[in-house]
């Protein structure tokens, strides 16, 4: 009778330790992160509609554009015929086209960088963000939401057009951090809040330009910015507001952090503002404003529609030369073959 219970117990223990290894290479094999310590990974772009009974999927883009003349001012009244999108240098059809002085709703996250080195910067940042809201949301159209990022990202205010709730959510901002996650900081409101919102998803970062301590890497925060078609514009206080600072403003590049914070911006169709004092920092706040407002919409569906993972360039010209004037969009995509790769 003994044999048999220890019999039995053998056998029980053999199948649990069998469980656990097929659990553990399972794991290994479908690339999961430990829940405690999550690197951020791949997610599905939002976009994709599935049709057919889940056989056939195609991908609708939208892209933001803005053309600017030679003074950087917004340029308006161009029509669908004015634009010519490419995508890997094929001409795609134009599906949609909107001007936004119609008003197309936006949903805009401030993230601002409250790490050890922005703290002598942080009373007239808060100020400037505020007056920056208060400009970009119209009231039961537009929405905002305020974060802080240092080390960790805190969700201070949660998507909203009462702009009472915007003050105090700022004004909340007290106690600087240690280190800065930025590209966590962009990751994160991007796959977090930007995925489920509808209307144009605009994100501006106030922050000195360099991440000392994120997880994600600048291609990874860029890709899900990409994905989820979500602008960046942002805007460097990394000088303080003592003397004016080469940078891109003057066509040049001071560091490598700049290069970073203007690539980060760039891919995705907005702008990096490099500044030197506190009058520029208003300015560029008025630049975002006034470029949110001047932007046109197109959308397109792709011809490609072999969605296997790959990254997409795209390019937007105007149909005829006008002498002066820049397009920007954002740069491309990775088209996902679903929702759950």
């Amino acid at each position: 009778m003994r044999t048999a219970v220890y019999t039995l117990l053998f056998t029980v223990a053999l199948a649990c330790c069998a469980l656990i290894f097929d659990a553990s290479v399972s794991a290994q094999n479908s690339g999961q992160q430990p829940p405690a310590a999550p690197r951020p990974t791949a997610t599905p772009a939002p976009e994709q509609d599935d049709l057919q009974g889940g056989q056939v999927f195609t991908r609708e883009v939208q892209l933001p554009i803005t053309v600017m003349d030679k003074k950087e001012q917004p340029v308006a009244g161009l029509r669908a015929s004015d634009f010519i999108v490419y995508e890997d240098k094929q001409p795609q059809q134009i599906a949609s086209f909107r001007d936004e002085a119609a008003g197309t709703p936006i949903y805009v996250a401030v993230l601002m960088d409250i790490s050890s080195s922005a703290t002598a910067k942080l009373r007239f940042e808060k100020e400037s963000a505020k007056d920056f809201l208060y400009t970009v949301v119209r009231v039961r159209k537009d929405k905002a939401a305020f974060a802080t990022f240092d080390e960790e990202v805190n969700l201070l205010q949660d998507f909203t057009d009462k702009l009472d709730k915007l003050d105090t959510a700022v004004d909340s901002v007290k106690k600087p951090g240690t280190t800065t996650a930025l590209y966590d900081a962009v990751w994160r409101m991007c796959d977090e809040k930007m995925r489920g919102v509808t209307g144009r998803r605009v994100i501006v970062v106030i922050t000195d330009g360099t991440d000392t301590s994120s997880r994600a890497k600048l291609e990874e925060a860029i890709e899900m910015a990409q994905r989820t078609e979500t602008i960046i514009f942002a805007i460097s206080t990394k000088s303080g507001f003592s003397s004016v600072v080469p940078g891109v403003e003057s066509g040049t590049v001071k560091s490598d952090d700049d290069k970073r914070l203007d690539r980060l911006a760039d891919a995705t169709g907005g702008k990096a503002f490099f500044i030197g004092e506190r009058l520029e920092l208003e300015r560029a706040f008025t630049r975002v404003a006034r470029e949110l407002r001047g932007q046109y919409i197109v959308t397109y569906r792709p011809t490609n529609k072999n969605y296997d993972g790959s990254y997409r360039r795209i390019e937007v010209k105007l149909a005829a030369e006008r002498d002066g004037l820049k397009v920007r969009t954002r740069r491309g995509y990775t088209a996902w073959a679903d929702r759950n790769k």
